[in-house]
């Protein structure tokens, strides 16, 4: 079999309707081998004939998409002094576009021996208990596909997880369920139109690893957050299981939500990798330069340094480690029409040598790449090294997830008191953490509950978490002590506790629709999911953290469907600028009006002392902070919201200056009672007294005389 030298870029496996060329980066390799398998897995090697820049490169001519390869390093054996390479060791391919099987755990895929970690290397062969790479065909008819014009402030995110979505909705075939397909079923596409969400930010898809630990247990990798290919879509959430497909089945999936108006935003794992530390097995980039793709320790290259909480961290120091990174970003954006990601831990990505940096190299590389810089960018802005917490601190074009929003949120409907300024900052889009380096309210990502944690049902059921599926007596996840131990003031029996714990999810769901920023619902939250306390799913790939359909609740469901469409149709709950705060309104100047129970504007000491138990807030509508960014003036409704999260009913006495009538739109202690019913209309007048039920949110709309 004879091999041209070809190129050396791209990386990866690169198929032109002709041939396939090849190419892998190592510093450190002597020479690599590429290993091509047939159908009965017969392996046969042919070492790489070009080496450019580090990267080892050939084009052979009768490769075509489907073959099955690997590669196999050689070069120093030598740990303390960070390299591990032996070909051994049959190899991921860093490029694959895509990847058949799962790794099989075997002691051969480690490079000792389980009975003799400090002793010498295992040179086993790892060949056939590693994942197989694939050439794929790029070839796709994208048609007439286009990002979706979903501008940042109009997003409504819906997190999700793409097999557990579907594996027990009742109208996907179960041939389709679980997979790409399903989650692009017709019967899932018009779920997701008639609740209203924009933008789906699918829990991690590029292909991951089953640890050992979990299957040993019986249990899975359900969250995915173990990648060992940033270029392939994870193989088992493909319906269609000839090789090479899993690419087009992933790029059908996007067509298609694009067509009905849905993004598609990817959660995205680069600071780690599944590889683990020194005891970790050697899959992939360890094996090509381990130096060179991960951060060692400086004191002992055998060791690796951990900011992520996994064993290793990827080494974005290195210029080939923040090559693959963009170019696995610019591969999904380009080739998989993705429209943005949320990147997991990332304030590893901008660490240095040890400091979180905003100006590191990730962060000016995304400002200057004329494609990534364009799309959706969402940090989980923390990682668990020192100094990782850095909401507020990313670069302006970044979203955050706000875990203080989260917090302020918990507290807030659970009765602790809560500093008034600190709910009202969440509320009107967190400008305390985001105003001074010149971002909008669309940096904040708002959210009271995500995959990690307990559902949004859990949150108001139980006191404490429930994770004894997972195997490890309990003491997994996070003790989450904002659940909502509420007390139970008031109510006396099992319908009344029921009552409220459906009341605190409208709560939640209302407040988080009505504020500032870009509201995150986490899927299955808009029908009352639960995972029977469980608030550390990650290895529960069944049927606690798979959505069950079966049990939703409609009242729920069209409650947020309600309030989804109240955000949709009205500016003044999704500003695209700050708010200014200015004094009067029926002028237009005033954005905002801050009031107590009496009716009368907080003072200086309301704001310096108060706690915001209760809490009256004025939209005005006749001026949406001018401009929007499409150049347009904006106008809407003006709005009261009114917050009672006392165990009492609180009355509220509507402001003099605000003349009426006020239509109640929204009553979290009514939810049936959403305006729409001439007979039941509640009608208020500038003045006059409005009761608010404990625990409870009403939204009033003013109605302009006739």
């Amino acid at each position: 079999m004879k091999l041209y030298p070809g190129k050396p870029y791209p990386l990866g496996a690169t198929y032109d309707g002709v041939g396939t060329n090849f190419s892998v980066f190592s510093e450190v390799a002597e020479s690599i081998e590429l290993c091509l398998f047939d159908d009965q897995n017969n392996e046969s090697r042919v070492e790489l004939p070009e080496v450019s820049a580090a990267c080892f490169h050939g084009y052979l001519p009768t490769i075509a998409p489907g073959q099955r390869y690997g590669y196999r390093v050689h070069g120093p054996w030598d740990p303390q002094h960070g390299h591990r390479c032996h070909p051994s060791k049959l190899l991921i391919d860093p490029y694959a576009k895509a990847i058949e099987g799962q790794v099989q755990w075997d002691e051969a895929i480690f490079t000792y021996h389980f009975d003799d970690p400090d002793g010498p290397l295992n040179d086993a062969d790892s060949g056939p208990h590693v994942p197989r790479s694939i050439v794929v065909n790029p070839f796709f008819d994208w048609g007439e596909d286009r990002h979706p014009p979903v501008t940042l402030h109009e997003m409504i995110i819906y997190e999700t997880h793409v097999k557990g979505l579907t594996m027990r909705h009742p109208e996907v075939p179960e041939e389709l369920r679980g997979t790409y397909a399903g989650l692009a079923h017709p019967a899932i596409i018009e779920y997701f139109q008639k609740l209203g969400v924009t933008s789906l930010e699918l829990l991690p898809v590029h292909q991951f690893v089953h640890a050992w630990h979990l299957l040993q247990k019986g249990l899975r990798n359900y969250w995915g957050y173990d990648s060992i290919g940033y270029f392939a879509p994870h193989n088992e959430y493909a319906a269609t299981h000839q090789l090479s497909q899993q690419a087009a089945e992933f790029k059908q999936m996007v067509k298609i939500l694009h067509t009905a108006g849905l993004e598609v935003i990817l959660d995205v794992v680069y600071n780690h990798s599944a590889e683990g530390n020194h005891l970790g097995p050697t899959l992939s980039f360890k094996g090509f330069d381990n130096a060179s793709y991960y951060r060692l320790d400086q004191k002992n290259p055998a060791r690796y340094q951990d900011y992520t909480g996994t064993g290793n961290t990827f080494n974005m120091r290195h210029p080939h480690a923040l090559q693959l990174l963009m170019d696995s970003l610019r591969y999904w954006v380009q080739e998989m029409h993705v429209d943005g990601f949320r990147f997991d831990l990332a304030a590893t990505l901008a660490r240095g040598l040890h400091d979180v940096d905003r100006l590191s190299a990730f962060f000016d590389l995304i400002q200057q790449d004329p494609v990534i810089s364009q799309v959706k960018l969402i940090a989980e802005p923390w990682d668990v090294g020192k100094g990782g917490y850095q909401v507020g601190n990313f670069p302006p074009q970044w979203s955050e997830w706000n875990g203080q929003y989260r917090d302020t949120a918990r507290d807030y409907w659970r009765g602790t008191d809560r500093a008034m300024p600190d709910f009202a900052n969440r509320l009107t889009g967190s400008s305390d953490l985001y105003e001074d380096t010149g971002r909008r309210p669309h940096a904040s990502i708002n959210f009271v509950t995500s995959h990690d944690g307990f559902t949004l049902r859990d949150l108001v059921s139980y006191e404490n978490k429930h994770n004894e599926a997972n195997g490890d007596d309990n003491t997994d996840g996070t003790d989450d002590n904002r659940s909502m131990n509420f007390g139970l003031e008031g109510p006396t029996d099992d319908q009344q506790i029921n009552e409220l714990r459906n009341r605190q999810q409208r709560n939640f769901l209302t407040t988080l629709l009505v504020s500032q920023g870009l509201p995150m619902i986490s899927g299955g939250d808009e029908f009352g999911r639960t995972q029977k306390g469980n608030n550390n799913s990650y290895c529960q790939d069944n049927d606690i953290a798979w959505y069950q359909w079966d049990e939703s609740d409609q009242g729920l469901l069209d409650f947020t469907t309600r309030l989804v469409k109240l955000r949709r149709e009205h500016p003044n709950f999704r500003r695209w600028k700050w708010f200014t705060g200015s004094a009067g309104w029926q002028d237009g100047t005033s954005d905002i009006g801050w009031y107590g129970c009496n009716g009368k504007h907080l003072t200086e000491d309301d704001w310096n002392i108060g706690y915001a138990k209760s809490l009256l807030v004025f939209l005005n509508g006749q001026q949406i902070a001018g401009l929007n960014d499409r150049g347009n003036r904006v106008l809407d409704d003006h709005f009261y919201l009114l917050f009672n999260a006392h165990h009492e009913p609180v009355t509220f006495v509507l402001p003099q200056e605000n003349k009426g009538p006020w239509l109640a739109i929204v009553n979290t202690a009514q939810p049936e009672n959403d305006g729409s019913d001439e007979s039941i209309r509640l009608l208020f007048k500038a003045g006059e007294s409005v009761e608010v039920a404990d625990r409870s949110v009403m939204v009033l709309r003013h109605e302009p005389q006739q």
